[in-house]
């Protein structure tokens, strides 16, 4: 059962964040920046993109401009070499891990005969297999921080064939990306550490969606990234000893801790929205 709107802060705490040069990543970066966090932006990203707009740059500098700390760190997270540098980098310069948020993310919504092996090894590199790897690496620091939490964003597990039938790849990528959370969750709770994870309600206003899923069409029917990092942040200043196992929904955590009008969080007030995967 969820607790009231949580009160607490996430001022002093270092959040490693992967894929946080822009969408949700950014936006829970900018939320524990809000804090005073010290934010790792780890991502491949390091010159502009017209279509996939921000670096690792440019959002270190916004994270400054709201009062956090940043460190812009360049990480294909397919490579573990990198995976285990970038996050002795972090803890050198920030002296500990409090958190590792798994957002980097990779999707073709594809069939069969359509998703061809670069294409689901891509997926499973980027969703399962890294998920996997930095949460290994992050965890002999976490287990040594006061409220250390994983949180994965990753849908809940449902063996229904329609979140199957169309992208099996990709489904059974996210889906892989939430049993971390199911057995890491068991696995590491002697050690204090709150494994979770969270999935939005509705599509989310992000590159993503604009490229693959309708433009800005598609884009009038989303959320704002900012639902889903006022969720996180949620989670992230709850116990971790009594808050570890759960698949959240980003609406469900903000309306059962006493946010009811989640309307400012549409792009286009008013508007339909478009439900998220898995949850349609």
């Amino acid at each position: 059962m969820l607790r009231k709107f949580s009160a607490m802060s996430l001022s002093g705490k270092t959040i490693f964040i992967t894929g946080a040069s822009r969408g949700i990543g950014k936006a829970i970066a900018e939320r524990a920046a809000k804090d005073g966090a010290n934010v790792v932006i780890a991502a491949k990203t390091v010159e502009p993109n017209s279509k996939l707009p921000g670096t690792i740059f440019s959002a270190a500098e916004d994270i400054e401009k709201l009062g956090g700390k940043a460190l812009a760190l360049q990480v294909d997270v397919r490579h573990d070499d990198q995976i285990q540098n970038a996050v002795a980098q972090a803890v050198e310069k920030f002296g500990g891990l409090d958190v590792l948020v798994n957002n980097a993310s990779a999707i073709s919504l594809t069939g069969t005969l359509e998703t061809d092996a670069k294409r689901f090894d891509l997926m499973h590199q980027v969703n399962v297999r890294a998920t996997y790897l930095m949460s290994r690496a992050a965890i002999p620091h976490l287990e040594k921080a006061s409220n250390p939490h994983i949180l994965n964003l990753s849908p809940p597990l449902n063996l229904d064939p329609k979140w199957f039938g169309n992208h099996v790849a990709y489904t059974m990528s996210k889906y892989g990306m939430s049993m971390c959370t199911l057995g890491m969750a068991r696995e590491l709770k002697k050690k204090r550490i709150g494994v979770n994870s969270l999935w939005p309600e509705t599509g989310i206003a992000t590159a993503a969606v604009k490229n693959l899923l309708g433009g800005d069409d598609a884009m009038k029917m989303c959320r704002m990234p900012e639902i889903v990092a006022d969720a996180a942040h949620w989670i992230l200043t709850q116990s971790s000893t009594d808050c570890t196992g759960n698949f959240y929904i980003d609406s469900e955590v903000l309306k059962n801790a006493g946010i009811n009008d989640l309307e400012s969080y549409a792009v286009m007030p008013g508007q339909k929205l478009m439900p998220d995967f898995f949850l349609g």
